[in-house]
């Protein structure tokens, strides 16, 4: 047999074209990651202040003309306001003026993010040096001391992700990329199901009575985990019904290169380039990182959006692979099933 010949049957023209795709998505990992985070900087960051109306005045528009837009600030009526809008994550800081002496007081939330709270807490610093004035620094929602940087949620929820879509291609592999018929389809959303509530139970209690890594409710935990996983799973099902193995790359496309950069997890979205931080709350690494530092450090405030979000991916997930397998595609068209034959006989 000659080279040539030995070329077409090791590498057949599919999997040509796989490793085409594999080669796409490792150079889009490489745009992702490193586009998103080689250059943090806030940007529009939501902040208020609290000070007497004209020196409030006079203090945003202040705040907003600094270079590069770092700041999105707005007046509060109290300093007990901005900690309640701190906590309900309205606001990512506020700066508390005292009218009677030099020292005013900076609000931040290390809990949702420790890059975000010490770029805050720098940035005060050089402004108020600069009007011979001091600034001391309080934390409302403090990260846990077991928390380096804040991102044990974030990698709670990366755990959760990976599990999910994992847990997916396995199932639809096992026996041909797309839902021969309903029935097997059903089963592998109940699987799913089930693995999603163990996976979620896991999670929370490692990174809760385990490492200690996050405070906050393990039954809420739980309840996140279970929606993340169940979530990515089913819409990995679904790219797999529609497109086979393919779906595959395209879940990690998603999940992966889409939605773990633009979580928010490494850097706060105000800190994200535009395109990022646009994305980021839709895609479930960035819905379940908000969700799940929400329930650590902020009394479970600002859920709904992030609960919302994640529901529709996996009742969305769930809908297409039943869809799909109404079709009753026989497992003679499935390439891997074909494959599976070709090797037996």
């Amino acid at each position: 047999m000659s080279l040539v010949d030995e070329l077409k049957s090791a590498v057949t023209p599919r999997a040509a074209l796989l490793v085409v795709g594999v080669f796409a998505l490792q150079l889009l990992f490489i745009t992702s990651y490193v586009g998103a985070l080689h250059d943090p900087k806030p940007t529009d960051v939501p902040f208020g202040v609290v000070a007497p109306q004209q020196a409030a005045t006079v203090l945003v528009n202040r705040l907003e003309q600094l270079p590069g837009d770092p700041l999105d600030p707005r007046t509060v009526a109290t300093a007990d306001e901005a900690r309640d809008q701190i906590l309900n994550r309205e606001i990512d800081g506020a700066l508390v003026v005292d009218p009677r002496g030099r020292t005013d007081t900076l609000l931040v939330a290390s809990g949702g993010g420790t890059v975000l709270s010490s770029t805050l807490e720098n940035m005060f610093v050089r402004l108020e040096a600069a009007n011979q004035r001091t600034v001391r620094t309080v934390d409302v929602a403090p990260a846990s001391p077991q928390d380096f940087d804040g991102l044990s949620a974030f990698y709670l929820v990366v755990g959760w992700c990976v599990g999910g879509y994992i847990c997916a291609a396995i199932l639809a592999i096992s026996a041909g990329s797309r839902p021969a018929n309903r029935e097997r389809a059903v089963i592998r959303l109940g699987v799913l199901a089930l693995y999603a509530a163990l996976g979620g139970l896991g999670g929370a209690v490692i990174v809760g009575p385990i490492l200690g890594a996050l405070p906050g409710s393990v039954a809420a935990l739980w309840g996140l985990g279970t929606l993340v996983v169940f979530a990515v799973g089913a819409a990995t099902l679904a790219l797999q019904s529609v497109f086979g193995i393919v779906g595959i790359g395209l879940a990690i496309l998603l999940i992966v290169v889409a939605g773990n950069p633009s979580a928010g997890g490494a850097f706060p979205l105000p800190m994200l380039p535009p395109f990022w931080k646009a994305i980021g709350p839709y895609l479930p690494p960035g819905a379940g990182t908000w969700a799940a530092r929400s329930i650590a450090y902020f009394k479970g405030n600002d859920m709904t959006a992030s609960m919302v979000i994640l529901s529709v991916w996996a009742i969305v997930g769930a809908a297409v692979t039943l869809v799909m397998s109404s079709l009753k595609r026989g497992p003679e068209t499935e390439p891997i099933a074909d494959e599976v034959g070709e090797t037996r006989a």
